[in-house]
């Protein structure tokens, strides 16, 4: 799935997006802003690398990070939602999990959760990927184009 698919899709719709990024650490807001005519759907979005500022950034409870970590369900969820209606979008989408090498908050390097906020809620998914830390990340910005192209068509 390439970025300017997503861009495509979103015209069609005359929707927008943004994403609250942990994980790939840019790299998402880097995919969606390459092909020409990205400002038409692309909001912006926010790093959220820094477990505080999912809270100061992107809104998500302190106590439910202190609760579970920064690598959950509910926090790429709410990441997602922060994204979407902070930067006033359609959609948002996140990302959130470990890259490795080391375990993070208990969770094997990895442990990817995939948020999405849209028009009619929020949802995560989660994967389990494998190879070095950059086909971890890279893996996971190219999910997370595919997760939001389906959301897209239905």
């Amino acid at each position: 799935m390439t970025a300017a698919h997503v861009h495509a899709l979103l015209r069609a719709r005359g929707e927008t997006v943004a994403v609250a990024e942990s994980l790939t650490g840019g790299l998402l807001s880097d995919a969606l802003v390459e092909p020409p005519g990205a400002s038409l759907t692309f909001r912006g979005g926010f790093i959220v690398y820094a477990t505080e500022l999912k809270t100061t950034l992107a809104g998500v409870p302190a106590d439910l990070l202190d609760e579970r970590g920064p690598v959950d369900g509910d926090v790429a969820r709410l990441l997602a939602k922060g994204a979407r209606d902070r930067c006033e979008a359609d959609w948002g989408l996140a990302t959130t999990g470990v890259a490795g090498p080391e375990p993070q908050a208990g969770q094997p390097p990895g442990t990817v959760w995939i948020g999405l906020a849209g028009p009619d809620g929020a949802r995560a998914e989660k994967l389990d990927l494998g190879g070095t830390r950059d086909d971890i990340r890279r893996t996971t910005v190219d999910r997370a184009l595919e997760y939001l192209a389906a959301a897209l068509v239905g």
